[in-house]
């Protein structure tokens, strides 16, 4: 087959990966279009009074986008309405704090002035144990800690994990956790103390990790343009990930880090380890290197080849997007 051959049928292929890929939109705009015409048609759905405090940030936005799909009656409470607050507030069967968490302790407190006794009052942030002891302190009626997990740059929350924690008056909030299944989230219980715990891993060791990564390299200061041209697909996309770190609003990762003293804690111990790891390297003993590299594998157990093809996977969806692109 000569060169024109292989161009001809490259083309071909291509033209039908772009047929396809316009099929697939389309279906992908159908099911939303089901989807949304099963919420609007379910007799099972109470309108309620909802308000969201900060509704139009980011988060806010989704969640009234997707609470105003169920057909409740949405309003959103920002700064200058607080003159108003008080009119706006009386008969809300669920007010959601959803404001920067630096705001938050002061915002319930203030919140909780106005709403009535069997109001829900409930948060989206992603601590849990001081907002949610806030709630309890501050408000005697039904209280609920949510935490999204996910970003607000989603088209909805379907198939989207939602941690939420149950604090006072379990069967008065069942209602919204309903209303979040019938939005498909994936819901997971959790207390306001395990929640934290684990964000101490997932999030604040995270971001503190990417955060002293972006700041190491910007003190070495490589040329970005040769790391990305000379980078493997995963260390791309690992660069990706901390150059997505430093887009966003530093006050919101500032506020995670600082939100508890304990974390700190947890960060000197891994930078005890780190410097561990140096003096093994330093003894220049690769036996006893993989000898812990195989503990940690023994850890991780199945995870590790679960972690390995998924892994694969987004690589493989990470290639094909920019491929299109």
């Amino acid at each position: 087959m000569v060169e024109s051959d292989f161009s001809a049928e490259l083309k071909e292929v291509q033209a039908q990966l772009d047929a396809l890929t316009a099929k697939k939109q389309a279906l992908e705009n159908a099911l939303e279009e089901a989807r949304l015409a099963k919420l609007s048609l379910s007799e099972s759905i109470p309108s309620k009074k909802i308000t969201i405090v900060g509704g139009r940030g980011k988060l806010g936005q989704l969640f009234v986008r997707q609470f105003a799909q169920l057909g409740h009656e949405l309003q959103i409470l920002e700064q200058d309405d607080w003159p108003n607050a008080k009119a706006m507030l009386a008969g809300q069967d669920l007010v959601i704090i959803s404001v920067p968490i630096n705001l938050t302790l002061s915002v319930i407190e203030q919140v909780a002035d106005y709403i009535e006794p069997d109001t829900i009052l409930a948060d989206l942030t992603s601590i849990k144990q001081k907002p949610v002891e806030k709630m309890l302190a501050c408000h005697t009626g039904p209280v609920l800690g949510l935490h999204p997990m996910f970003g607000p740059d989603v088209d909805n929350i379907q198939d989207q994990v939602v941690a939420y924690c149950h604090a006072r008056a379990e069967e008065e909030c069942q209602w919204v956790l309903d209303n979040l299944i019938l939005l498909e989230a994936k819901l997971e219980a959790v207390s306001a103390q395990s929640h934290d715990n684990a964000m101490a891993f997932i999030q604040v060791m995270r971001h503190f990790s990417t955060f002293m990564y972006g700041y190491h390299l910007k003190q070495e200061n490589p040329e970005l343009s040769e790391l990305i041209a000379l980078s493997s697909p995963i260390y791309r996309l690992e660069l990706a990930m901390v150059g997505r770190l430093f887009a966003q609003d530093s006050q919101l990762y500032a506020d995670i880090i600082y939100a508890n003293s304990e974390n700190f804690d947890l960060l000197k111990r891994f930078v005890s380890r780190f410097q561990t790891g140096i003096e093994l390297l330093e003894k220049g003993d690769k036996t006893l290197f993989k000898q812990e590299f195989e503990e940690v594998h023994q850890w991780f157990g199945d995870y590790a080849d679960h972690f390995l093809n998924e892994s694969k996977r987004l690589l493989k969806a990470a290639h094909q997007s920019s491929a299109q692109s």
